[in-house]
């Protein structure tokens, strides 16, 4: 069964397809196309399984098939370079289309490329890993790491299509799968406590990969997501909640380099290290907290930073965040449990305090 979530945007309103065997449907994956030149963007881990399915939909468009290297550390202006002169040798028009195949970084990198390529042309997202699928894919955020930090260099562009075929996780790697459920939860801890509830009866049927588990976990996610991108495209509000955890997330990765943490581990560091931060200022009971460590704790995450890292230089990163003005930290805590918001003048010693509590063990 397919399921189908759509993100509304107008005149640019587009499906999210969730459902089995999704690259195995030629008809589905041509009909997001647009002219007749198409790039074909993956990984040297995701191409070998599923390149060769994609491109046997493309029929007689003129195409290319570029593979980067899997990781984080690729998500770079210099890869981003990489793909702008293979759309030039293929000669690609105002009409043609990027496809995405791949996690996070194909579909922030394809995605900054599309939007860039002769002023942005059409691209469609392929995720085939669980966070990318519930997260990056949706939404129309696209970037590219620098050494100061991570996404600083990007741009909104809007794909003209998701589809997820949940048959791809077969494939990813069981740590993969972990980090991918941190971006779960983290829907749950934010808008549903509903849905976090489900998660805790659910865990280990998510862990085991159980389809039907799986497919509802994805919907629900993707539905959050869609709903709150329609309401608030550009981050202006309400979708800036969606970077619970993220601020502390994104600290880590741009201190470890984005080598030694997964995206989503270390989101869920930042969400536990967020939660604990709202119980110190009392704007959320320590209890929920709690609940919330444990819970990712089960899936197999990590719930503390790595040892031997310097909070002082932590605290520099999150200066450096995207949802700052002039110069004061804007975090995203919560009320509790489906309760986030957006505080503005966050008290940087409270927030080192955390940091230092958590490298404390």
């Amino acid at each position: 069964m397919t399921r189908t979530v759509h993100v509304e945007l107008g005149s640019r309103r587009y499906p999210i397809h969730i459902g089995s065997g999704l690259l195995e449907d030629p008809q589905l994956i041509a009909s997001t196309l647009g002219g007749r030149h198409v790039m074909v963007l993956s990984d040297a881990n995701v191409a070998p399984h599923y390149a060769d399915r994609v491109l046997a939909a493309l029929g007689e468009r003129v195409h290319a098939l570029h593979v980067l290297p899997p990781g984080e550390a690729e998500k770079t202006l210099a890869r981003f370079a990489e793909v702008m002169e293979a759309m030039a040798r293929l000669r690609a028009s105002r009409d043609a289309t990027l496809v995405a195949l791949g996690g996070g970084v194909i579909g922030d990198l394809g995605g900054f490329a599309a939007a860039c390529w002769m002023r942005g042309i059409r691209f469609v997202q392929l995720p085939t890993t669980l966070l990318a699928m519930v997260d990056s894919s949706v939404g129309g955020k696209t970037a590219v790491d620098l050494p100061a930090g991570k996404n600083l260099v990007g741009a909104f562009h809007q794909p003209s299509a998701v589809l997820i075929d949940t048959d791809t996780l077969a494939t990813l790697p069981d740590r993969e799968l972990r980090a991918g459920l941190a971006e779960v939860v983290k829907y749950g801890a934010i808008f549903d406590a509903d849905f976090l509830a489900w998660l805790e009866q659910y865990a280990d049927a998510l862990l085991a990969r159980e389809p039907a588990a799986l497919a509802e976990a994805i919907a629900r996610s993707c539905r959050h997501k869609a709903e709150v991108v329609a309401r608030d495209e550009t981050e202006q509000g309400e979708r800036a909640l969606l970077n619970f955890g993220h601020t502390f997330g994104h600290a880590l990765e741009t201190e470890v380099g984005y080598h030694d943490l997964l995206h989503g581990e270390a989101v869920a560091i930042g969400m536990v290290c967020a939660a604990r931060l709202s119980a110190r200022l009392g704007r959320a009971p320590e209890a929920d907290a709690a609940r919330l460590a444990v819970l990712l704790d089960r899936m197999g995450l990590p719930i503390a930073p790595p040892p031997g890292l310097d909070p002082e230089r932590l605290l520099a990163h999150m200066r450096l965040d995207k949802k700052n003005l002039s110069g004061a930290l804007r975090l995203i805590l919560w009320r509790g449990t489906g309760q986030a918001e957006l505080v503005s003048g966050v008290d940087e010693a409270e927030v080192l305090a955390v940091w230092r509590e958590a490298l404390s063990g």
